[in-house]
């Protein structure tokens, strides 16, 4: 049986502004209208034989995303697995595999990165199928994607002996200049190192204590502190702290004398920048080269990719750009030059802004918020609840706030007993009607009904920070000294 483990655990800071860390790339329609990159990865196991539900790996702050997309698919995973800090690819794999014992100790573990296109699932069918005969012989397999262009934006494997349908692995050649990527090409014995491995969980551990002990060391120690927590599977989190941080690539597959490759053409992209997006839309480009996404206009403008989420934007006599925009920020950037946005997401990071982190919409598991106007002493946000959901009883110390319920009926809670004293009181509030949540006030937002709660409501006070949130009772099993990451009634 195959288990697949979907790693989702990246930040995809070269799509920025779309793409922010708090709602990466892997959770955004883009390269479909209906899927996520990670649903699209999920529905692509469904085509392999004797395939169980995925066991997903994400971080703390992505996991109720993880699972809001796992049910809006019907999918029940085998695991969603937690990691406390990001650790790299190695850990990551080696906790999935102490995982997948739990089950079945013959498990072949598919691993595959949640943010990939692949527009042929059946040549990558396919290529699992061929790979899985070398992983029974003992391999461990990656897969490498045939390449169609001098790409230096990814590593390079080179390929050996002939194994069946694949190769052994000669060696891994990190990202090259454009001469010498041009050379691999032209030879035909370099595959794009995809990052998609398939091996069986026992024998990737035998490696893992071989070649990176200290690694398998730190994760069983977490592993064996995991706890449940509703839906998901936490490891501990002191013990993982020790872990070294490294890919299988460096701590395994460089190493063992089992590596093999098997190449692939499923139409791959790694969706690693705005360029590719603009490969993606080949199909829908005009008669100049440009594709575009929202309300855009264009004059005079070539071989360029522009994108609009809120408003109308507008291009003139330009050439080779990628312009995209958001309701708070704005890229322009030569399409030569793309995979250098991640060092304007550094910038705002070290300058404490915002914008590195999260949208103006943010979303919880009980819905979402978007922050519509923001000045000194005042903030004026849109809330939705999803039918049936509630926000966790809390107070704070230094805002007060208005709610407006402008569709659907909400259930509000509030008085001063922290819950638990009696003076606690609950009332219904329908459309046009209001609220005042006080200072220092206990309350509780819930949508008892069937169709979304959409309410404005205004804060006022002399800091209106995300972290001014005292968290009593959470359905979501929430602590509060979570409140300054996961933000407003998080």
């Amino acid at each position: 049986m195959i288990l697949p483990v979907i790693l989702s655990g990246g930040s995809g800071s070269r799509l920025w502004p779309v793409s922010r860390e708090h709602y990466p790339k892997q959770f955004l329609k883009l390269n479909s209208q209906t899927l996520t990159l990670l649903q699209e990865a999920i529905r692509r196991t469904e085509n392999i034989p004797q395939c169980l539900p995925p066991l997903l790996v994400c971080n703390e702050q992505h996991r109720f995303l993880v699972a809001e997309q796992l049910q809006e698919l019907g999918v029940t995973p085998f695991r969603i697995l937690l990691e406390p800090d990001g650790r790299n690819t190695a850990p990551a794999l080696t906790l999935a595999a102490l995982a997948a014992l739990e089950l079945d100790d013959e498990l072949q573990l598919l691993v595959m990165p949640a943010d990939h296109v692949i527009e042929r699932v059946d040549a990558f069918v396919a290529a699992v199928e061929q790979g899985l005969a070398l992983v029974e012989q003992g391999h461990l397999v990656t897969f490498g994607i045939t390449p169609h262009s001098p790409n230096t934006g990814y590593g390079y494997i080179s390929k050996g002996e002939a194994l069946g349908a694949g190769y052994r692995v000669d060696a891994f050649v990190e990202k090259p200049d454009r001469e010498r990527a041009q050379q691999y090409l032209d030879s035909g014995n370099y595959v794009w190192n995809s990052g998609i491995f398939l091996f069986n969980a026992k024998q990737y551990l035998t490696e893992i204590a071989q070649h990176a002990p200290q690694i398998l060391e730190c994760c069983d120690a977490a592993f064996a502190q995991r706890q449940e927590d509703l839906d998901f599977l936490r490891i501990g989190a002191k013990a993982f702290a020790d872990c070294p941080s490294d890919s299988i690539d460096y701590a395994v597959m460089e190493h063992t004398q089992r590596a093999a490759v098997v190449p692939m053409d499923p139409g791959w992209n790694d969706i690693g920048a705005w360029d590719a997006i603009h490969a993606l839309n080949s199909t829908t480009k005009d008669d100049d080269g440009n594709a575009t996404q929202g309300d855009v206009l264009l004059h005079g403008v070539k071989d360029s990719f522009v994108r609009s989420d809120s408003r109308l934007v507008a291009a003139v006599g330009v050439q080779d750009l990628i312009i995209v925009e958001t309701d708070d920020a704005v890229l322009v950037s030569h399409r030569d030059h793309v995979q250098d946005t991640k060092q304007i997401v550094n910038i705002l990071k070290a300058q404490h802004r915002s914008e590195g982190h999260v949208h103006k919409c943010v979303y919880r598991p009980w819905g979402h918020y978007r922050t519509m106007v923001i000045s000194d002493g005042f903030q004026v946000k849109e809330i939705v609840v999803n039918p049936g959901q509630t926000l966790s009883l809390q107070m704070h110390y230094h805002r007060a706030e208005h709610w407006v319920v402008v569709q659907g009926t909400a259930k509000v809670t509030q008085g001063h007993g922290h819950g638990d004293t009696g003076d606690m009181k609950s009332f219904l509030l329908s459309e046009d009607e209001s609220t005042y949540i006080s200072l220092g006030t206990v309350h509780r937002l819930e949508n008892p009904g069937v169709i979304p709660l959409r309410l404005i409501e205004v804060q006022t006070g002399s800091y209106l920070g995300e972290d001014d949130i005292v968290r009593f009772n959470d359905v979501y099993g929430r602590v509060a000294d979570q409140a300054a990451t996961e933000g407003q009634d998080a």
